[in-house]
């Protein structure tokens, strides 16, 4: 017997608990199935020093404040497991975890959502399952041919492994840019991107992206132009980055060509030796539950108005990027995507 449900959110991160805050204000029967074994959604697995680059009041889910870290004005990312962790408990949020759901089915009427743990049938599916399980390697060249280490964003952990070793690390990235920032302390680091990185001045920060972020939803909702609305740059100039610039490693070679058995080459034969490549070169969306649904993909991403489904009408996708919400991969922003969300699902069901 299946169990049953108004709205199943699949992953138990910010976005989908962004999610099960406002579907519990909106009083509908949900729950959250998330993969992982403890609260923290991809937080848990990233990097010992990896930071938010806004301060923690600028980085709120609905309806509670991040509290501030002590003596840090970036909150580190055990401080934001800890914040998720106490979110879901503060509003007892109903998330089932470890569940692993295998496929989302139209069963007529219903959607059935297959797990591990069996099957739930519901009205409505938020996919929430964000980008950490998905990471993008470029088919580069060579790259089967390199006798070094060659890692990605998701494996990297600290940089003492490095210690009196070359590294190169590809990305234009904030990710990067750390990775980059702490590597060259104990190592030997050549950073590479595609194009030139765009570095925003030291008194920008994440504050000022949410504000960008916003700007352009509201251009984006009365139809009028939003480009040039940003224009900042990409990369916040945390401490650690800015502390690389002053130590003159913030400096960004052209993107090679190929890699070889011992490094990397440009088109004029120019080399670099080199014993490790840490790929930060980003994610795709984590959607393979979504399969069976034989959804059209546009641009690598599934056909959405807002948030919603073109092909499913009943499913919903939440904290992706852009293309489901301005900013909606950042903690404030997947809060933004999920008010307007949940107020469509709760209209649909009480319609219904």
């Amino acid at each position: 017997m299946a169990d049953t449900a108004d709205v199943v959110v699949i992953g138990g991160g910010q976005a989908g608990l962004a999610a099960g805050y406002f579907l519990r204000r909106a009083r509908l029967n949900f729950v959250i199935l998330d993969a992982h074994d403890r609260p923290g959604g991809a937080w848990q697995h990233g990097w010992k020093s990896l930071r938010l680059f806004s301060p923690a009041e600028y980085s709120p889910l609905p309806g509670w404040w991040m509290p501030r870290q002590e003596g840090e004005t970036f909150p580190t990312a055990g401080h934001v497991v800890s914040y998720l962790r106490n979110y879901e408990q503060r509003y007892e949020l109903p998330v089932h975890r470890p569940v692993h759901v295998q496929g989302v089915h139209d069963a007529g009427a219903w959607l059935a959502v297959d797990t591990d743990h069996g099957t739930w049938r519901t009205s409505i599916v938020i996919s929430a399952t964000g980008t950490w399980d998905s990471p993008y390697l470029p088919d580069y060249p060579g790259r089967d041919e390199f006798a070094g280490e060659q890692l990605h964003t998701v494996a990297y952990r600290s940089p003492e492994q490095y210690r009196g070793q070359r590294v190169v690390v590809v990305g234009g990235g904030n990710s990067a840019a750390q990775i980059l920032a702490e590597v060259s302390t104990v190592a030997d680091a050549t950073w590479v991107t595609q194009r030139p990185p765009r570095i925003m001045p030291d008194d920008v920060d994440g504050r000022v992206l949410f504000d960008v972020a916003t700007q352009r939803e509201v251009a984006r909702r009365a139809g009028t132009d939003a480009e040039g609305v940003s224009g900042l740059g990409d990369i916040v100039m945390v401490p650690s980055v800015r502390e690389a610039r002053d130590r003159g490693v913030l400096h960004a070679h052209p993107m090679f060509d190929r890699l070889t058995r011992d490094g990397i080459a440009w088109s004029d034969g120019t080399q670099k030796h080199c014993d490790a490549i840490i790929w930060c070169t980003g994610f795709r969306p984590s959607l393979h539950h979504l399969d069976p649904l034989g959804l059209e993909y546009q641009n690598g991403v599934p056909k959405t108005v807002g948030t919603r489904s073109v092909d499913e009408p009943r499913l919903y996708l939440l904290g992706y990027g852009d293309w489901t919400g301005s900013a909606s991969a950042t903690l404030i922003g997947a809060g933004r995507t999920a008010k307007t969300t949940i107020a469509d699902i709760a209209d649909r069901l009480r319609s219904a």
